[in-house]
Order: C-alpha cells, then structure tokens, then sequence
C-alpha cells in the first residue's frame, strides 16, 4: 500500500470556518446521528484514573507497590490514566502548550509554508483519511517527527513562535524519558523481562511523534467532532490537554466520559501497538473529542512508537493454549498506513485484523459473519443461537467473508457494547 502525493480533494482550515462567523457548518462536517455527542449526558462524577507517578521511586515499598497496581488497573480496565509528579516542569508543560495556542494564530500565510500532504502527513493538517467525500472533523492540526533522528526535520517544524523549536526539543526529550519509564513498568507487571516492551520496541530506535491539535470554536458543536472515534494505532500515546477546555471523552462501557485533567498532568493512553504485544490484556481504548461553541482548544498528542519496520506480535510468554495470539504478526508501518488511509473508524480496524489472523490460523473455515458496530447506537439484543451461546450484539451491517472450502462452521466474530478487540470472541455455529 503506497500512499499518495495528494489530497483527495481540497483542503479547507477549519480555523477559517470558524472565524468566518457564519452559524451553521457545512454538511462535510455534520456527523451521521449515531455518531453525534450527547453534549450533557457524560457522568459527572466519572473520570479517568489520576496516578501520581511519585510512588514509583518512593522508599516506601507500600507506596511503591500501590503505584504499579493503579497503573495495572488502569491499563487493563480503562486503556487510560492521568500522571502526576511526571518529572516534566510545570513551565515546560504550560510553555508547550501555549507556543502551539500562539502558532495557530499567527496569519494564514506563515502556517500554510507549512501544509502536509498524505505522504507523510508531518505539516500543517486539517484531515485524516483519503476516502474522496468522507465527513471531516472540526479540527486543524500540525504533525511533526521527533525519532528516529533520520526523520526530524527542524525546517518542517515552525519557525514562528521564534521559541517554539527550542521548547518543543525539550519537551520531547521529557516525553521520551517517560516513555521508557512506563513501558518498563508495563513490562514488569505483564511478567514480562523489564525491558521486553522497549525492545520489542526497538531498544534506543524507537519512533516519536507530535500532533498538535487545535479545535477552534464551533457554532453547531452537537453535529460534529472535534475528532472522531478511534483507538490511537501506537505504542503509548502522551496527551498534553487543554486545562481550560474539557474535550476528550473516553469510551467507558456504553458510556462516553468526558476527561477532567489535573492541573499539569499528563494524560498517558494504550496503542494498538501494545495491545497486541501484550495479547490484549491492556487494552486500547476507543475515544473521541467534543467541541465548544465559546472557546477554542489545543492539545498536544505525543506518541510514543514501535521502530517502523520491526514485526509486532503477541509476547511469545503470553500465548498458551488458553489464550492464543490474537493477532498476526505486522509491522508497524504497515498497521499505520492502513489506519491513515481509512482514517479514524473506531476499533473496526483491530476487528479486520483479528479477522485475518483466523483465516490464517484455521483451514476449516468456510464463511465469517461479524457482527458488532462501532458504537453504542449499532447494537440490539440478538437471539440465543442454542442454549450454550449468549445472547450477541447484532449490527445494522454483517460482513461475510467466504473461503473456498467443503460446507463447514460458520464462525460468527463477537464484542462487547464498545467494540474493544480484546473481547472478540469466535464461535463455530451453523446459520
């Protein structure tokens, strides 16, 4: 799969949109109602796990060991947590953020030196996606290369704000530091050797790369999203929010909460990338982004990666006959180019994969019926097959997949209420 030089259509900032004044959106911008926010309806009282990172190098081994279970739990049951006490100065956090805030209102003719195309994606964005007439997000953006060193490019970064580079530089380092300190951490609690993830990796040549988003205010902000569900395609994502401007909801259940961050916390999420490695124990989480209709939004997304061309597969240490590798081995520039060109879809993406891993593993298989959908408004109750099944979530849609072989079981592919591959499960049964 190759990536073209050009975008399907033109490019229009969404920033422009929003100052033009006008109060109604345009229609590549109203999402499907299924896929509309509830803009009052997340819980109030919810929000993701905030873990002081202190606790790792206390003296108090009590304290210690309390940390590493919260980051534990937090990996397995939410995908999602908040750090705190990070080792990243509070004026480095704030500086960051705000340098980017100054970029996106310099005039329209500095940032658009800067435009991306599909090829790599690194400049000044405003869509994800190739497909010709698919509804876009409320969203501009800036992609940048941090690792490996072949890929950073100072002249592909801003050179307006004078100061962004410098503080970007070190930012990144910081992230990157953080990085390693988690993914040891994950490492250990998988039962894994300590350094298993990072190697896996790529030891010392990993990849690292910023996106900053920036979500400008938006008259109609129940038609659209700021950024559509999906599960992030990498190792560790490292999010930068806004303190001001809630925006990030987390898929919890049949639930969307909305993220309430700490002051000076760094919101850290499970890739794809690491769900696979770990055979989905930790778990990749769908998520999206609300807008505001009186305040603009920035955030700066850091993601924290695979080396491109290594095979990702499950640890070998975490496969036994009861839990076999769910997923087949690929590189990671393989399972990113794929994501880019659909762009953000949910988890179908890991359901596709999941799919091919089957039909590698068993010759048996004569058709495959999916069933799920990618939110909570695709599902209703489904009849009991025999009575050993339960009940299954049926989608407005089916995909069948055939194979040539003699009549055999059907499998029919199952999830949960949030499509988290983790917990698709195959059946054979006769339909």
């Amino acid at each position: 799969m190759v990536s073209p030089r050009d975008w399907p259509e033109p490019v229009v900032r969404v920033q422009s949109l929003s100052e033009s004044g006008k109060l109604v959106i345009p229609n590549r911008y109203i999402k499907p109602p299924p896929d509309r926010p509830f803009l009052d309806s997340s819980p109030s009282d919810i929000n993701i796990p905030v873990i002081d990172l202190a606790g790792l190098t206390s003296d108090d081994l009590t304290l210690r060991e309390s940390t590493l279970k919260q980051i534990s739990v937090a990996c397995r049951e939410w995908g999602f947590f908040q750090v705190i006490n990070h080792g990243v100065k509070p004026e480095l956090v704030d500086g960051a953020r705000e340098i980017w805030r100054e970029f996106f209102h310099e005039p329209m003719e500095v940032k658009q030196q800067y435009a991306n195309s599909p090829t790599t994606y690194e400049g000044y964005g405003s869509r994800l996606g190739l497909q010709k007439g698919a509804i876009l997000d409320w969203s501009d953006y800036y992609f940048l290369h941090y690792l490996p060193p072949s890929l950073k490019d100072h002249s592909r970064w801003p050179g307006q704000p004078s100061s962004l580079r410098e503080i970007i530089e070190e930012y990144s380092k910081e992230i990157v530091r953080l990085g390693r300190v988690l993914l040891e951490v994950f490492s250990v609690d998988l039962g894994l050797e300590h350094d298993h993830l990072q190697k896996a990796f790529g030891g010392e040549d990993i990849g690292a790369c910023l996106r900053v988003n920036f979500y400008p205010k938006c008259p109609q902000p129940d038609l659209t999203l700021g950024l559509s569900s999906h599960s992030d395609p990498g190792g560790i994502t490292f999010l930068l929010p806004d303190e001001n401007v809630s925006g990030l909801q987390v898929r919890r259940g049949d639930q969307w909460v909305t993220v309430k961050p700490a002051p000076h916390a760094i919101i850290a999420n499970i890739g794809d990338q690491i769900q696979v490695i770990s055979n989905a124990i930790y778990k990749s989480v769908e998520h999206r982004v609300i807008v505001n209709p009186d305040k603009e939004r920035v955030s700066l997304a850091y993601f924290y990666n695979p080396k491109s061309d290594l095979l990702i597969h499950p640890a070998p240490e975490l496969v036994t006959e009861d839990t076999p590798a769910l997923y087949p081995s690929m590189t990671f520039d393989e399972y990113r180019l794929f994501i880019r060109t659909r762009g953000p879809q949910g988890k179908s993406q890991n359901i596709i994969i999941f799919l091919s891993n089957i039909f590698n593993q068993s010759r048996e298989i004569h058709m495959i019926y999916i069933e799920g959908g990618s939110n909570e408004n695709d599902y209703r109750r489904g009849e009991r097959r025999n009575e050993s099944r339960p009940l299954i979530p049926v989608c407005r849609k089916s995909i069948f997949c055939r194979r040539s072989a003699a009549v055999c079981p059907t499998y029919v592919i199952t999830c949960d209420s949030y499509m988290n591959s983790h917990m698709i499960l195959y059946t054979p049964c006769y339909i």
